[in-house]
């Protein structure tokens, strides 16, 4: 079995999707890059998530052919091999339709940076790409021109859901547990009142700090 390691921790990782209320039923997948071999691994089509074992991700190119697997890999794996083919920095992608990020979304609305956690875990607003249709590479190409510029490990797509890039996927699945920890704490903000946006210096400053001095470094 090619890739057995990483099929383990796609495994292991798609079960946080779930946890975290990110998914429901069937929706939202994981693929995890192997860049020496120039192969992903994706979660299969239409399987429930604990349904998923080791043996039942999916193996392909970066061209999307499958190499080796027994299901049909996710229906968004044109996106995925696509998003890795143009940001050669992303190891791992994670789709969702979690719930508050989803519904900015569906209003074709950007997250704004009214927050702290916002400024340092994605160094401004979550930005909201346009439509596009499932299936074929368009996602993909809205997703890295949406995030042309931006230093959002996040992107939401107008009428479908959020994707989220990172170097591990570890540091992709924060971003999307973080991605609809703030979207809800930003719609509940808007109901209350009307939130100031955080300047854009003061932004620099936190996201430098979080960066470069927060944590175990």
């Amino acid at each position: 079995m090619l890739l057995p390691h990483l099929r383990e921790e796609l495994c292991k990782a798609h079960l946080q999707l779930p946890a975290q209320g990110l998914v429901t039923w069937t929706s939202g997948n994981i693929s995890v890059l192997d860049e020496r071999e120039g192969l992903m691994v994706i979660k299969p089509s239409g399987l429930l998530f604990e349904e998923l074992t080791p043996e039942s991700m999916v193996v392909l190119d970066l061209d999307g052919k499958v190499i080796e697997g027994k299901y049909k890999p996710s229906s968004d794996t044109a996106t995925h091999a696509y998003i890795y083919r143009h940001l050669p920095h992303v190891r791992s992608i994670i789709h969702t339709h979690s719930a508050y990020a989803t519904a900015w979304a569906a209003n074709n609305r950007e997250i704004p940076c009214i927050l702290t956690a916002m400024a340092d875990e994605f160094g401004g607003p979550i930005p909201c790409g346009g439509f596009a249709l499932i299936g074929g590479e368009e996602i993909g190409k809205e997703v890295v021109k949406t995030l042309s510029g931006h230093r959002s490990p996040a992107v939401i797509l107008k009428n479908h859901g959020v994707f989220t890039i990172g170097e591990s996927i570890q540091k992709a699945l924060k971003a999307a547990v973080m991605c609809e920890d703030v979207a809800k704490t930003v719609h509940l903000a808007y109901q209350l009142g009307t939130p100031e946006k955080l300047d854009h210096a003061d932004i620099d400053k936190l996201y430098d700090r979080y960066t470069h001095v927060y944590g175990q470094k």
